[in-house]
């Protein structure tokens, strides 16, 4: 693989140094580079081959009690890159409506930032304890929560749940039932109130998957026809047969599929609020993006050959740096019809996915994923930004090759900064799609 990692979601590696090396004729510091280079990326193969045998897809699907504008719900997610960590919250507040959503989020939030630094369950139970206002009529703080903590380093998942129902953990379509261990904590003298934890821990394998769910999903349909709610078991049946029938099925599908169900139990009007989240180890899909010439012109074989080798989809970003990969290649450019008026129509080359203008076409794709609603089907169009939107959102790691040569068509102070540096596009770019979509970025600079 030609991209360095791993201390980050987003990794650079300098050619600067080889560069300036080759350019003094200091041979003996680029012979060190070079052998400093060789030896770092087979290091690299061997421990991602070991480490990151997975990669883990996120999702969640939510709807409102009936007549509320908003979530009683909380889930949120974070990849911590230094870590190789995942970590996931779903809190469901007393309540609905804006008081259960205040709840949950100050749930949801104190556990994800206090599990960032690997806090205990007593330790979190007391944060969370004390956090909580209490209710002038019950006389009770009150909000579950479920945190799923993923440490893809040491390939373990550790779960903590207080009052949600219970996870469920399929290895493929069966259950898997890790142990169990029940953790009470009590409050201080004065505080009478006492929580009742549960966790587990276990080693994941591809093709696990972690469904957790607000208690309206195993309660959905209450008095409307099921005398005891949907239930855990016909629960279960329902996500094992889905995972049968359709294997391949995104976490984000699965839990929609999963809280539409629910809420067709309660005829459509949800008694409650309804949220699963769901967490699917598989392989990870792959993609490059090349954008902009290199640098040194006598690079450009190499340029074209780290795109020609790449095993996964392909964009090239940008007409120079495609008439260069095009000439290296030896492959022929055809223009196609033009399905966005904003942007210049895309083009086809052989064994690429997508072939697109570069910066205005980058600063559409920006602002696409900038604007997708996470809890909303995403629908896109036809155009090039559009494609390259849909393409990245369905890859897992993305590597993207950065020519740093200055491109004089775009070198114009008339033109807005965003679209006059490409290096800063890229910045951009990787923003949206590491810290919003939890993808992992790689670049690198030639």
């Amino acid at each position: 693989m030609p991209f360095s990692e791993k201390n980050t979601n987003v990794n650079i590696f300098d050619v600067n140094k080889l560069h300036n090396a080759e350019k003094n004729h200091n041979f003996a510091s680029a012979n060190i580079i070079i052998l400093i280079m060789n030896d770092y990326h087979l290091q690299k193969h061997v421990s991602d081959t070991e480490a990151k045998k997975y990669h883990t897809e996120v999702g969640y699907f939510q709807i409102n009690h009936e007549g509320e504008k908003i979530c009683g719900d909380v889930f949120l997610s974070k990849r911590i890159p230094e870590e190789n960590r995942v970590l996931c919250v779903l809190s469901d507040g007393m309540g609905h409506g804006v008081r259960a959503n205040v709840l949950a989020t100050l749930t949801a939030t104190i556990s994800l930032n206090f599990s960032i630094e690997h806090k205990d369950a007593n330790a979190l139970a007391g944060i969370i304890m004390k956090a909580l206002p209490v209710c002038s009529e019950r006389k009770i703080s009150y909000a579950t929560y479920t945190i799923i903590d993923i440490s893809i380093e040491c390939n373990t998942v550790s779960i903590l749940e207080y009052d949600n129902p219970q996870t469920l953990i399929l290895r493929g379509n069966r259950i898997y039932q890790p142990e169990w261990t029940h953790v009470k904590y009590k409050g201080d003298i004065k505080d009478k109130r006492v929580m009742n934890l549960k966790k587990c821990s276990f080693i994941p394998q591809i093709e696990d998957r972690i469904v957790f769910c607000s208690d309206g999903i195993t309660q959905s349909g209450l008095g409307e026809g099921l005398t005891m709610g949907w239930g855990r078991n016909d629960f279960i049946q329902f996500v094992r047969k889905i995972v049968e029938t359709t294997p391949a099925i995104s976490a984000t599908d699965l839990a929609e599929r999963i809280v539409k169900r629910a809420a067709s139990n309660d005829l459509f009007t949800p008694k409650d609020d309804l949220t699963c989240g769901v967490v699917y180890f598989r392989q990870p899909r792959k993609a490059i993006l090349c954008t902009g010439p290199p640098f040194n012109p006598e690079k450009d074989n190499e340029f074209a050959s780290i795109l020609k080798v790449f095993d996964g989809k392909k964009i090239i970003s940008g007409a120079t740096t495609t008439e260069i990969i095009a000439r290296e290649l030896g492959r022929t450019v055809t223009n196609e019809e033009r399905t966005d008026p904003a942007l210049p129509p895309s083009s086809k080359m052989k064994d690429i996915d997508i072939v697109t203008e570069g910066v205005l076409t980058l600063s559409k794709v920006i602002h696409l994923l900038n604007h997708i609603n996470l809890n909303s089907n995403m629908q896109f169009g036809r155009g090039p930004a559009d494609q390259i939107c849909k393409l990245l959102l369905d890859t897992d790691e993305i590597y993207i090759l950065v020519g740093t040569k200055i491109n004089e068509n775009h070198h114009d102070p008339a033109l807005p900064v965003e679209i006059e540096i490409r290096k800063h596009l890229i910045q951009r770019l990787t923003k949206v799609l590491t810290e919003k979509f939890m993808k992992v970025v790689s670049i690198e600079y030639m």
